[in-house]
């Protein structure tokens, strides 16, 4: 299977290079630092593509495997960015506030979804029309509008996920620890103020650049519409195979 090709001119002119005020670093981002310029740290881009490469080959392997990549990031730069790849992809996120327990007590935030995709139902059908007022009805859309907020990311999630990706891992640090509990792999975004080393495939680049956030979430797309693909291949071999049998 081909792999996705990261273009580290693409990655020097998305500013993935730039880092945090040299006072915030963090000791264990030392080795991905290249130097300091400005009062601000210097990312060593050769080392963002060769934590790069792993990550994207590992998220095509858990996608292929039929496992969701769940996407994280609730800050500013990140929410919209990773809202539209997960949605492009149909994968499940979190864009606006991690809620405690979204992992690691799975069965409560469920039961929460499942009650928000009950009234979406019947509100679609007209149940709750036939039944309310339009007082009621309105709170009831109400409801369903502030539910969407909290949970509408997540409806499509499948239990636990295979895996995470994270953007900025010091504003993200409660979805990290959830998923180091429970054992869920985490790709994340790696500035220099933060601890690479809570994290499986930790990408040392400037989580604060729009322009980084797209590129790399655009590499993941592709890593995940590549484990799609791959899948659908599996699939079809495997029921040509019944065939001929």
């Amino acid at each position: 299977m081909a792999k996705v090709e990261v273009d580290i001119k693409k990655l020097l002119s998305a500013g993935a290079h730039f880092g945090h005020n040299t006072s915030k670093w963090h000791p264990k981002m030392a080795e991905y630092i290249h130097s300091k310029k400005n009062g601000n740290h210097i990312i060593d881009l050769t080392r963002t593509v060769e934590k790069l490469d792993p990550a994207l080959a590992f998220i095509t392997e858990t996608v292929q495997s039929g496992r969701q990549i769940m996407f994280v990031g609730t800050k500013r730069q990140a929410k919209d960015v990773l809202k539209t790849v997960a949605d492009e992809t149909n994968m499940p996120y979190v864009t606006e506030r991690w809620l405690g327990g979204t992992l690691t007590n799975w069965q409560t935030i469920s039961a929460r979804v499942k009650h928000l995709q009950d009234l979406e139902e019947k509100m679609d059908n007209g149940q709750l029309a036939a039944k309310f007022n339009k007082l009621e009805v309105q709170r009831f859309q109400e409801e369903i509008d502030d539910m969407n907020i909290t949970f509408g990311g997540i409806k499509n999630l499948h239990g636990k996920p295979g895996a995470l990706f994270v953007v900025d891992m010091v504003h993200e640090a409660n979805a990290i620890k959830e998923a180091r509990k429970i054992n869920i792999p985490v790709i994340a975004i790696a500035d220099t103020n933060a601890d690479p080393s809570l994290v499986q495939f930790p990408i040392p680049a400037n989580d604060d650049a729009i322009k980084t956030i797209q590129l790399i979430s655009e590499y993941v797309k592709m890593a995940i519409e590549q484990g799609k693909n791959a899948q659908k291949s599996e699939k079809k071999d495997k029921e040509e195979i019944e065939e001929e049998e």
